[in-house]
């Protein structure tokens, strides 16, 4: 679904690539957390997949066709909603299809009504954003990106700003949403256990420049509970990924 071939980028004030000849991939329907230190670069993978940054060279491919001249293939959430607050939620939702035009109105009205029944919205499609809770414009923001009608979806640290309990409900819930639409997922966390409660495999930044992605099998098998991160594999594997981390953060 996801393929880098040899992507190399550099910002404008460095004098190296923060990105040098990298490769990775992530097949259909799966879902995968990247996880690294503080500006290693891991969003500036995504801002690559969205075309936000221009890559210095190689090729970034979804669902086996360069990205270049293309719309559509992915939708992203990043770490804030970013809902309009001028709009209620159900025309936030709109926002997609208005931008890709081609969706008749009433039609537009029956996915908007069906995306909020998805998500537990039911009935607030008329609220503000500020009528809602951290954790229902979260799911507002997710059910916009759900919209964009695209296979593959970035999650940038969507539930880093959410108090604890909720972002626990908000963890299980989106793994609950997974399971029933199949949809690829990039997910990025700084929370070693949040990547290993929700994916099946766990991308490592190796170090800046990045040259190579660690990759990790997550033991446990879908579905889960959070009792599966008791397991001792599971709490083998969370102490390696938080020593990779300590080490890459001396380096």
């Amino acid at each position: 679904m996801l393929e880098f071939c040899d992507v190399s980028f550099q910002y404008e004030v460095e004098d190296f690539d923060i990105i040098d000849r990298l490769s990775f991939h992530i097949a259909p329907g799966e879902f995968v957390s990247l996880i690294g230190p503080s500006g290693c670069g891991k969003s500036t993978v995504f801002r690559l997949v969205n075309q936000l940054l221009p890559r210095k060279g190689g090729d970034i491919k979804v669902g086996g066709q360069s990205i270049d001249g293309r719309r559509g293939y992915c939708g992203y959430m990043p770490q804030r909603d970013l809902l309009f607050p001028w709009r209620t939620v159900a025309d936030n939702l709109r926002l997609p299809m208005e931008i890709q035009g081609g969706v008749a109105g009433e039609e537009m009205e029956t996915r908007v009504r069906q995306t909020l029944e998805v998500v537990g919205l039911g009935g607030w499609g008329d609220k503000k954003p500020s009528e809602l809770s951290g954790g229902m414009r979260q799911r507002a923001a997710f059910a916009r990106t759900l919209l964009t009608g695209s296979d593959l979806l970035l999650l940038d640290e969507p539930f880093s700003a959410l108090d604890f309990l909720t972002r626990i409900a908000m963890q299980e819930w989106l793994l609950q949403q997974w399971q029933n639409d199949h949809k690829t997922v990039l997910f990025i966390t700084h929370d070693v256990e949040e990547a290993i409660f929700l994916s099946g495999r766990v991308l490592v930044v190796e170090r800046t420049p990045i040259r190579a992605l660690h990759s990790f099998a997550v033991p446990a098998a879908y579905p889960r509970t959070r009792e599966c991160l008791t397991r001792p594999d599971m709490l083998a594997l969370r102490e390696q990924l938080i020593s990779l981390l300590r080490r890459e953060v001396g380096a």
